[in-house]
């Protein structure tokens, strides 16, 4: 059982800017202090039960895991949706050509899917969550039907283009709720749920979608994923509250009270029921505002949350790219996925080659990649929490973004050898299980090297997490975008061992790039803030500040 205080030292909690170094234990009594400090108003997210808070974060994942379920399911039956709308290969001469021109069904929407976030973020920044969890699930529900509808190429392509926008707003909404409702020490296990989702989602529909098509038409896919897709639209309309909340503006707790053992709020019946023993202070109970209705929760909007522009809000996330720190980990990000992305292009005429497997079978090996997926949950998440928990105790209770890195070095390992046991094993048609085994592994180092360096910028720039995540989600799917079109040419020219062993290198070198952070992360965080560029365009006002 941890034991926590909500007790903090009222001149750190106002400190602004600074780029994630706090004090994270007590200095007398060594508990971890919670971060941001949870105020007396039953409506503030850090309040509601863990229970809750769980629930909230679970669904959010899940609403990701079906964006990328559909964006890449159906990519296994390429050649049967080829034949729908361009013939089947016995009376199409060119149908190789043109199942390059059904891959732009795939290529388009996982490239929208990043550069929609750039839509989304600012309408998500200045009115909260819900209103575009809401929008964006309905637009991607009705894209469904849409795409499982379309007769026509061109409706059919017009459709997975706003599918990939309407998605992109999950990918971007998660990692800010998640970061919303929990406290600095739980934040890189939680997160772990999510990255864990944004590579499962793949595996997972290629793997249903490889099922479905042995008895249905690939249309059946869509139908299958709109009634999950609906599902948990449905959801989110009638149980996804507004998880944004001005904390300046908040009822704080009285600095009258200076005893650390006064209340524990699991046994007060306080709303905050974390399974440990948190400490709060005492505050007036007439200045303490009553809960909203559930009916109030469920409006869509709730006001206007900071005063910057639109224009400063757009183009914070490309000025982003500049911080060195920033750049490291969306060349992670970008990296370890654009090689699953490489990997998915390839893989059905890669296996056929190699082992005369069916869709369907090819799918199945697909199993091993949300075992990896699973097993890094922890390795990411709450190896990385406890890594710098560890650090933070020897640093005197003060925490530093970089004190979750060494976690990464799992990943500077695993990454290249997946890459090169796939590449090995389809270039010299070894046992399948070789490049499966391939799978597992890269699907492991993407949520595991991803969560740790995304939830090490998120820690650094917080008040400004949203715009972070754009510059990494949008990089990451321009990225993919354009090793989907090189992956094969690649191929043909330098052969499985030669590209993916490349590959291999170049993921290494990425993830080995943590060192300088590591050491010197610091001093770089505090050099670069300085830097006009990054004073006029990244630099936050007062009403974004978050209590961190």
């Amino acid at each position: 059982m941890v034991r926590t205080t909500a007790q903090r030292d009222p001149e750190d909690a106002k400190k602004m800017h600074n780029l994630g170094s706090l004090r994270l234990r007590h200095l007398d009594s060594n508990q971890i202090i919670l971060v941001p400090t949870p105020t007396a108003d039953p409506n503030d997210p850090l309040n509601w039960s863990k229970r809750y808070r769980w629930y909230i974060a679970v669904l959010v994942s899940t609403a990701i895991f079906f964006c990328n379920f559909l964006a890449a399911g159906p990519s296994i039956v390429i050649a049967r949706v080829t034949s729908t709308f361009f013939g089947p290969p016995q009376t199409n001469p060119s149908f190789v050509a043109d199942i390059s021109k059904t891959a732009y069904f795939f290529t388009t929407t996982a490239l929208m899917q990043g550069m929609g976030t750039l839509f989304w973020m600012p309408l998500i920044i200045k009115y909260g969550r819900r209103p575009v969890y809401v929008s964006s699930f309905i637009l991607y529900t009705a894209c469904a039907v849409w795409s499982g509808a379309s007769t026509t190429y061109g409706s059919e392509l017009a459709s997975r283009i706003v599918m990939g926008v309407a998605a992109g707003a999950a990918e971007v909404l998660a990692p800010l709720t998640i970061s919303d409702i929990f406290f600095l020490h739980e934040r890189g296990t939680v997160m772990g749920i999510y990255t864990c989702a944004l590579s499962a989602g793949v595996s997972g529909g290629i793997i249903v979608s490889g099922l479905i098509s042995i008895h249905y038409d690939w249309r059946m896919i869509y139908w299958v994923s709109t009634a999950l897709i609906g599902a948990s639209t449905i959801l989110v309309i009638f149980t996804f509250p507004e998880t944004m909340y001005r904390r300046d503006e908040s009822i704080t707790p009285s600095d009258t009270q200076t005893d650390p053992s006064t209340m524990d709020i699991e046994k007060s019946g306080s709303e905050h029921r974390d399974n440990v023993d948190t400490e709060v202070t005492s505050t007036s109970a007439d200045a303490v505002p009553e809960r909203i209705s559930y009916i109030t929760s469920l409006r869509l909007y709730s006001g206007t949350y900071t005063q910057e522009s639109f224009w400063k809000l757009f183009i914070r996330p490309v000025v982003f790219l500049t911080l060195p720190s920033v750049l490291w980990a969306t060349l992670v990000m970008s990296g370890t996925i654009g090689f699953l992305v490489a990997i998915s292009s390839n893989v059905a005429p890669a296996y056929t080659t190699a082992y005369n497997f069916e869709p369907w079978q090819t799918g199945l090996c697909f199993i091993a990649a949300l075992i990896g997926s699973f097993l890094a949950i922890f390795c990411g998440g709450h190896l990385g929490d406890w890594i710098a928990d560890i650090h933070t105790r020897r640093n005197d209770g003060i925490r530093e973004p970089e004190m979750r890195l060494p976690a990464i070095g799992i990943s500077v390992i695993t990454a290249p050898l997946a890459l090169i046991l796939y590449g090995v094993g389809i270039n010299n048609k070894l046992h399948w299980i070789c490049p499966t085994m391939g799978l597992a592994l890269i699907s492991f180092s993407i949520v595991q090297a991803t969560n740790v360096s995304l939830v090490y910028t998120i820690d650094s720039y917080r008040p400004v997490a949203g715009e972070l995540v754009v510059t990494q989600m949008a990089f990451k799917s321009a990225f993919g975008f354009l090793l989907s079109f090189y992956t094969n040419p690649w191929v043909e020219k330098s052969g499985y061992l030669g590209a993916y062993g490349a590959m291999a290198g170049i993921s290494g070198a990425l993830l080995l790039g943590v060192i300088p952070f590591y050491l010197f992360g610091h001093a770089i965080r505090n050099t670069t803030w300085r830097w006009p560029l990054i004073r006029k365009f990244v630099h936050w006002d007062d009403d974004r500040e978050v209590g961190e």
